[in-house]
């Protein structure tokens, strides 16, 4: 099975939330749209699903329109970033529920229920009703019985948001192994570039309705198209500072002078806007191909194996992300570093003409 949507647009109120979005979806297959709020993941989501229709565009199964078809007329089941399960009844029957709605015998209903809550983990918890179950257990359920369904397409929208730390990076390193085990065409919508990395597939990068690359989750990470990608792919943000080349000297926001050497080397001469992620820089004086500068420090937040360091340098804010505990004062003076092969270059108009060779 395959599901494409052809050019789709989607508009409530003159309003475009999704625009001149194309992509081929395989049996089997992941994709994570990655994108912050309002990016129109969730629209994107409505429209595969048949909850909405689109503006223009039209959305295809196996090379069939279904654009007007129904969504109980599709092999569609969803997971929400609520817990949406039936309060009074059991997980067993919470995960039976759509089988019992499509008629099946009961030795298949209770093969596929059990299949499921091995796979998801719920066997000790079967004859329990939602409310005697943690937030994952309910979010494991959820899912459970959008699996046993058997659809073709399984969409997840946040499914893992309202859960506290822990839960969450349970279930993120088990979903892997279950989308792998199930077989469907999974899309999971997260606004974490972490989650993203973690789940790999394919990532569409989603920024106000559009879909603005497309490809392997490493390699969109790797190589963003341009600058717009890169920030949506960046946690904390993406630092930026715009640059010089001349010749071989580069000057970093009109007052750093540096050699030309690393990425710069084979730049024609112009002015370009840099993009690194808070783990590139680093405390140290610049020697090499690292680029030093001097700045003060905004805040640090300690989370225990790491350091979030807010700077200022002139007009700009950074973050850095370091190793271990740093207990800088807000004022404080510090020196940070910045590999020159290590760095995205951007034309001035976003698009990317330079990056690492790896990450």
């Amino acid at each position: 099975m395959s599901v494409t949507l052809d050019n789709v647009s989607h508009e409530v109120g003159g309003i475009s939330h999704i625009r001149n979005v194309s992509m081929t979806l395989e049996r089997g297959s992941l994709s994570v749209l990655l994108g912050p709020t309002l990016a129109g993941k969730t629209t994107l989501m409505r429209l595969l699903a048949g909850l909405d229709k689109p503006t223009r565009g039209c959305v295809l199964v196996d090379g069939i329109d279904v654009t007007g078809r129904d969504v109980r007329q599709r092999s569609v089941a969803m997971v929400y970033q609520q817990f949406i399960n039936y309060p009074s009844l059991t997980v067993y029957e919470n995960i039976a529920s759509p089988l019992r709605v499509q008629g099946r015998p009961r030795e298949e209903i209770e093969t596929r229920v059990r299949e499921a809550s091995r796979l998801l983990k719920l066997d000790p918890y079967l004859q329990r009703t939602p409310l005697q179950l943690s937030g994952g257990q309910q979010q494991r359920t959820a899912i459970a019985r959008a699996l046993v369904k058997g659809a073709d397409l399984v969409l997840l929208d946040e499914p893992l948001a309202n859960l506290d730390y822990k839960l969450r990076e349970e279930l993120r390193a088990e979903l892997p192994r279950i989308f792998e085990a199930s077989g469907a065409i999974f899309v999971y919508a997260t606004t974490e570039p972490s989650e993203a990395l973690l789940l790999g597939g394919n990532t569409i990068c989603m920024w106000e309705g559009e879909a603005l690359q497309i490809g392997p989750t490493p390699k969109v990470y790797r190589r963003p198209d341009t600058l717009r990608v890169a920030q949506v792919f960046s946690d904390p943000p993406l630092n930026t500072v715009p640059i010089e080349k001349s010749g071989t000297e580069v000057v970093y926001g009109g007052r750093v002078r540096a050699q030309a050497d690393g990425l710069f080397a084979a730049l024609p001469d112009g002015a370009y806007l840099v993009g690194f992620r808070a783990h590139q820089l680093e405390l140290a004086s610049g020697s090499g191909t690292r680029h030093g500068f001097a700045a003060t420090v905004v805040l640090t937040e300690i989370t225990g194996s790491e350091s979030f360091v807010h700077l200022k340098l002139d007009d700009s804010y950074w973050v850095a992300v370091l190793p271990g505990v740093h207990e800088f004062e807000p004022g404080d003076h510090a020196e940070v570093t910045l590999d020159s092969h290590d760095l995205f270059v951007f034309e001035p108009g976003g698009r990317l003409v330079a990056a690492p060779s790896a990450m």
